[in-house]
């Protein structure tokens, strides 16, 4: 994909292939500053961070004591929500249920990470193993879509699949892997959010055959009702250690046994296919901009590294056919199809009936229930 008058963050790598950026009179881009204000405001790996972080694992050691878990966190193989388990059991003591989502798209290193990893750990492991034939279905959905975020039913389903389990399970604390320090950079024009129920059924009925019965969903209402009336929290741990990427690497390489997959999120084929083929080809979208911008902003990078990083491909070129063929096998599509798909004109969320209107409505509700996910009063 073309772009004229080319221009890139002289901070971050943020560039002119988002849609919506804007630069100062320094040439810096609003992403920039997006993330300092969240760092200011969610970021809490110092001493005071560290004295709360101790607050809130005492907390829920307290509440849960003597139920069988006192925490739950999902695991996927990746290495942010496998350092979460490391720190959770290993370094705070915590009885966590471990919770996948089984979208039909592990690899087999994935499958093998969270085994190895979980074992040594001593963490009981709860699976979840959606309806292919729905899912494919769903997903398919999405990319006749032409909408950029078609990862939007895997990331609702591990949502809505936490928040359930915990709400069923009586068990009131999530321990999350999401965290500024690697991912608070990602333009919504790229990737628009995974909450927005309204929109997955909207996109189904028109490109869809199956009525989605099992997949795990919450509406807007529905998230008020577990995190608010039902008091589900949501606490983001790494945002209350110095989370440095390649150190937790090395951390679960020594010491749980776990390998790398060459690239974040490519635990999953499909992830990795989405991120390294379809975003990039088909709407000139390079979400490596958006974590490498990230790291730089964070200080585990400089800004000359993710350039010369960034010159390189995602993935090989025959690990992209590899995929492309795989991903074309597996959802059932012939060539053509797909070849209409990734040819189709990209269109938005806001193209579709979506719930976007009435979460900005309730944005300050949504403030509170943030607040109230890490309070640990």
């Amino acid at each position: 994909m073309m772009i004229d008058d080319y221009s890139v963050c002289t901070r971050c790598i943020m560039d002119t292939t988002v849609p919506d950026i804007r630069f100062d009179g320094a040439g810096v881009c609003q992403f920039c500053r997006q993330f300092e204000e969240r760092m200011a405001r969610e970021l809490y790996a110092d001493n005071e961070g560290q004295a709360r972080l101790h607050a809130i694992t005492q907390k829920i050691k307290r509440r849960g004591a003597g139920r069988e878990y006192d925490c739950l966190i999902g695991v996927s193989g990746g290495v942010d929500s496998t350092y979460v388990a490391y720190l959770v059991k290993k370094k705070h003591g915590l009885r966590p249920l471990a919770v996948h989502l089984d979208n039909g798209w592990d690899t087999e290193l994935a499958v093998a990470n969270v085994e190895q990893v979980l074992k040594r750990l001593d963490i009981d492991l709860y699976t979840y193993v959606l309806d292919w034939e729905e899912f494919k279905d769903l997903q398919l959905s999405f990319l006749k879509s032409s909408i950029s975020n078609a990862e939007i039913p895997t990331d609702h389903a591990i949502w809505a699949l936490l928040i359930r389990t915990a709400a069923e399970r009586n068990i009131p604390y999530i321990i999350s892997g999401s965290n500024i320090a690697t991912e608070a950079l990602m333009p919504e024009s790229w990737l628009y959010g995974s909450k927005d129920a309204r929109l997955i059924k909207g996109i189904q009925r028109q490109f869809g055959h199956y009525r989605l019965k099992s997949f795990p969903q919450l509406s807007t209402f529905d998230f008020v009702y577990f995190l608010l009336v039902r008091g589900v929290k949501w606490i983001p741990i790494l945002n209350y250690v110095p989370y440095v990427k390649q150190e937790a690497k090395r951390v679960l390489i020594d010491e749980l046994g776990w390998r790398d997959y060459g690239g974040k999120h490519y635990e999953s084929i499909f992830t990795r296919f989405f991120h390294a083929y379809y975003l990039p080809r088909k709407f000139g979208y390079d979400l490596r901009r958006s974590y490498l911008s990230a790291l730089i902003l964070s200080g585990q990078m400089t800004r000359d590294e993710a350039l010369r990083e960034i010159k390189s491909p995602p993935a090989p070129a025959d690990q992209l056919e590899e995929d492309r063929e795989f991903v074309i096998k597996k959802l059932g599509l012939s060539p053509e199809e797909f070849e209409q798909i990734m040819t189709a004109p990209p269109k938005t969320f806001s193209d579709y009936p979506n719930g976007d209107a009435l979460w900005r409505k309730f944005d300050s509700l949504v403030q509170t229930i943030r607040k109230r996910i890490i309070d640990i009063g």
